[in-house]
């Protein structure tokens, strides 16, 4: 590898090479074991008799835990370092998704649905693994590959488990399908135990002074941090109205109120735990070398939402969008369509890495968001006159800003504060899920245009916010418990 913004991806004798396609692929098996359900649902609607509320019950379920589940696994892997936290994430994966395939009945679905919801964090850990072995001239396109070519996973898992469904065949060939992936997946967590080093040799793996909460380093960031936790817990309230009796009717109302207490006592004590994590260091006062600001989390949590958040919402709703705006296509060639819009991860999101890489991630940001607004407002004057290749190319051009978005996102990330790398990612992956809950609560009351407007006129909200980051340069100061100060080059 050189130092000007490239990778050689076939150079496997390099450790850096080596611990990235081992990464990616742990990365992918998470999203195939996190959307194993979704090309099964047919069989699994069969086997259970379900009702179409039903089925949507559990796609909403399966999102659900994510959202504090990135925070949780944020915080554990920069105390614990990666190697430990992937292996044991895709452990216990593993025996989640074995549950869930051999479910008898539709709560045990429900139940072991929501529970994988855990296994969608696994995003988080290789951020901070990526960031360890790669130095920030090319750290970008690192991420990129990383989170391009992990997030295939729900592709393949889409194309590939419904036919070895059937060549397992049988009534329950469906659960043995699942239950492969969930075999290969804590065979895999061994295998990376075995593999995998948290950093290079030689190299030191800083860890956050405490545990608990983000750390930050001036008492207006504190405030801006309580404020930024707010979002993930009406996100988690949202999801639980959409299971309420007024909609999906899988809670009874007293169980959404209790849920609804119990996420208002959630926050009361992670606030808490940020002021313990914050309170001695803040009163003291925070040497300027070791300070960062929290305003760059703030707008990559933002730039997030509306890059993966409107991801995970378009894929859900696109085929759909083109069975009924365009007369003649049939559920398969529509599906078909559609799924351009996920193909272009594998090359999208490393290419905004290394945009942002040669750019500038400021600069790269906010092209890249800005590109993302426009295909959405091109996306929402698509009609049944289109022609359907057009509207094709403009899904993808779309798509293309949307994923190398998400690629100059987590380009950033590993520059803001090294010891916190993994909380930082965690916030910024749960906003992308707090945006996918959000959008796809705005389809359920408008238009399909409306929807695609909705989405680039956030875009430009978050365009705006962007103008106001601050490039990465110079060091991140790095200060050990006996005073060692390291200086980590970031531009």
């Amino acid at each position: 590898m050189s130092t000007d913004h490239k990778i050689n991806l076939f150079a496997l004798s390099d450790p850096k090479i080596k611990t990235l396609h081992i990464t990616w692929f742990a990365f992918f098996l998470t999203f195939v074991v996190w959307f194993n359900h979704a090309p099964l649902l047919v069989f699994m609607k069969e086997a259970f008799d379900l009702t179409s509320q039903q089925v949507k019950a559990l796609m909403i379920l399966n999102v659900a835990l994510t959202i504090p589940s990135r925070i949780i696994i944020g915080i554990l892997v920069d105390k614990l370092g990666p190697r430990k936290v992937y292996s044991g994430l895709l452990i216990i994966s593993a025996a989640l998704c074995f549950m869930f395939a051999f479910a008898n009945t539709y709560q045990q679905l429900a139940l072991f649905r929501f529970l994988m919801g855990f296994t969608g964090a696994g995003f988080v850990i290789g951020i901070r693994m990526v960031g360890e072995w790669f130095p920030h001239k090319s750290v970008g396109i690192a991420e990129g590959i990383y989170g391009g070519w992990g997030n295939f996973g729900s592709a393949a898992a889409a194309m590939s488990l419904p036919t070895l469904a059937m060549i397992y065949g049988g009534d329950n060939g469906w659960r043995y399908a699942l239950a492969t992936t969930g075999a290969i997946a804590g065979l895999y967590g061994v295998f990376y135990y075995i593999t995998a080093r948290n950093t290079p040799k030689g190299s030191t793996y800083f860890k956050p002074k405490k545990a608990g909460g983000l750390e930050v380093t001036s008492w207006g960031d504190f405030w801006l941090l309580q404020a930024m936790n707010i979002p993930m817990y009406l996100a988690l309230a949202l999801l639980t109205w959409k299971l309420s009796p007024t909609n999906l009717g899988l809670l009874s109302d007293t169980a959404c109120y209790a849920i609804y207490g119990g996420l208002v006592l959630l926050y009361a004590y992670q606030a808490y735990q940020i002021y313990q994590v914050n309170i001695e260091h803040l009163r003291a006062g925070v040497p300027e070398m070791d300070r960062y600001h929290f305003k760059q989390v703030a707008i990559l949590d933002w730039s997030y939402f509306v890059t993966f958040g409107s991801e995970l919402a378009v894929v859900s709703m696109l085929p759909l969008f083109f069975l009924e705006t365009f007369e003649g296509l049939d559920p398969v060639k529509a599906g078909l369509l559609a799924s351009g819009f996920a193909f272009m991860n594998l090359v999208a999101r490393p290419t905004g890495g290394w945009f942002s890489d040669r750019f500038g991630r400021r600069k790269a940001l906010m092209i890249l968001i800005g590109g993302l607004a426009a295909g959405y407002f091109v996306l929402g004057q698509i009609n049944a006159g289109w022609w359907i290749p057009v509207a094709v190319i403009a899904t993808m051009a779309c798509s293309f800003f949307v994923q190398a978005g998400e690629g100059a996102v987590f380009a950033v990330v590993p520059l803001i504060k090294r010891r916190m790398t993994g909380q930082i990612a965690g916030m910024a992956g749960a906003y992308g899920n707090v945006g996918a809950v959000t959008y796809l609560t705005v389809l359920s009351f408008v238009d399909y245009s409306t929807f695609f407007i909705v989405i680039g006129a956030s875009a430009m909200v978050v365009f705006f916010i962007a103008m106001m980051m601050d490039e990465p340069k110079g060091q991140i100061t790095e200060v050990l418990p006996d005073g060692t100060v390291h200086l980590i080059d970031v531009g």
